[in-house]
């Protein structure tokens, strides 16, 4: 196959508002090296993790919402700084158009997915992984390159190509707040935020494992909410009820933080994945020892995480909800309308779609 020499992409310039990425048509196409494979990005989904990190949301003296954040700072991604220009975009559904060599288990013509957060675990970090899109180039431009080890084939998924670029985050980070919780069948989960992406995922894989689930989310939303599988809904800041769920599901967390401990029964387990009503909680620690509460932070995704999440994909087992598709160069609306939380699920940027 006859590549070009160069592409059409997104560069996140620096840390900073929508101003610092820019879209560019002359990128050099990577070229594929030993243990890789070079994609051809079909559509790459949109999420938090694209905007915590351009703005810096990760540093540590940023404390306040995403929306609220207008600081410089230096080290801001994933794993401190960052080296620009990067290319972003942790969610990708690519067809393969190039194996590098020692590659055995790709062949050209697949379509593939991946995981955001792809497990490099150590003895001294069993935890240890690196960040499509954020410690090395990810899905926001044409081509991709990236580690045939960490590659999924979803060519009989009857999902569509749209559909598959909104699983990765979502779905991955979904099912690894479910698996470290111990959510299954019975379980009373709460889950906040169960409108976005990562929370409609959260519903929706929740209730497949038999768990009653009920949903936080605006009263705009809620069919949206209980279509994916939760039988109940409580509207955004309403009252929650105490005592009264096995697991809590958070991805807010903010002033609302110590009602949803207070939420759990007794020996129940609260994980989080997510802050962007802001990172810093008060808490009280006698509601947590006092009721044997299980904290758990969620961010590292294991390879049999994820193989059994790609084999309900395949099977057409999960199916996210898309509101909307934009082409590539329209990457700053598409992040102010995500920002808006005016569409539950997800948004979809298109590499290859050009502007009507």
């Amino acid at each position: 196959m006859c590549l070009p020499d160069t592409m059409s992409g997104v560069y996140l310039l620096r840390h900073g508002g929508p101003e610092a990425l820019d879209y560019r048509q002359n990128i050099p196409v990577p070229q594929v090296g030993d243990g890789q494979v070079l994609v051809k990005v079909l559509a790459a989904g949109v999420n938090n993790t694209d905007i915590n990190t351009r703005i810096g949301w990760y540093a540590a003296e940023v404390t306040g919402a995403t929306e609220d954040t207008d600081q410089e700072v230096d080290a801001g991604g994933w794993s401190g700084a960052l080296k620009f220009p990067l290319i972003q975009g942790g969610d990708i559904c690519g067809e393969v158009v190039a194996v590098g060599t020692n590659v055995t288990t790709l062949e050209i013509g697949q379509r593939i997915t991946c995981p955001i957060n792809q497990p490099r675990p150590t003895p001294q970090n069993p935890v240890g992984f690196v960040a499509l899109g954020s410690e090395y180039n990810g899905a926001f431009a044409q081509y991709c390159l990236l580690e045939g080890r960490d590659m999924y084939d979803v060519s009989h998924s009857p999902l569509s190509d749209i559909e598959i670029a909104a699983i990765p985050c979502a779905f991955g980070t979904a099912a690894g707040l479910l698996d470290r919780a111990g959510v299954g069948r019975d379980s009373s989960v709460l889950i906040t935020g169960a409108s976005g992406g990562v929370g409609l995922a959260a519903v929706q894989l929740a209730a497949r494992l038999g768990a009653h689930v009920t949903g936080v989310c605006s009263p705009s939303k809620e069919d949206a909410v209980r279509k994916a599988g939760a039988s109940e809904t409580l509207a955004r800041g309403a009252p929650i009820p105490q005592d009264q769920f096995s697991h809590v599901i958070d991805l807010v967390a903010g002033d609302v933080w110590p009602t949803l401990i207070d939420a759990l029964k007794p020996g129940g387990h609260y994980a989080t994945a997510g802050a962007i009503a802001g990172p810093m909680i008060e808490a009280d620690l006698r509601r947590i020892y006092l009721r044997d509460i299980t904290i758990h932070g969620c961010t590292f995704q294991s390879a049999e995480m994820f193989s059994a999440l790609i084999e309900l994909v395949n099977a057409g087992g999960v199916r996210p909800l898309i509101s909307n598709t934009y082409p590539l160069s329209q990457i700053a609306k598409a992040q102010e309308d995500f920002q808006s939380k005016h569409y539950p699920g997800k948004l979809v940027l298109l590499p290859w779609e050009e502007v009507a």
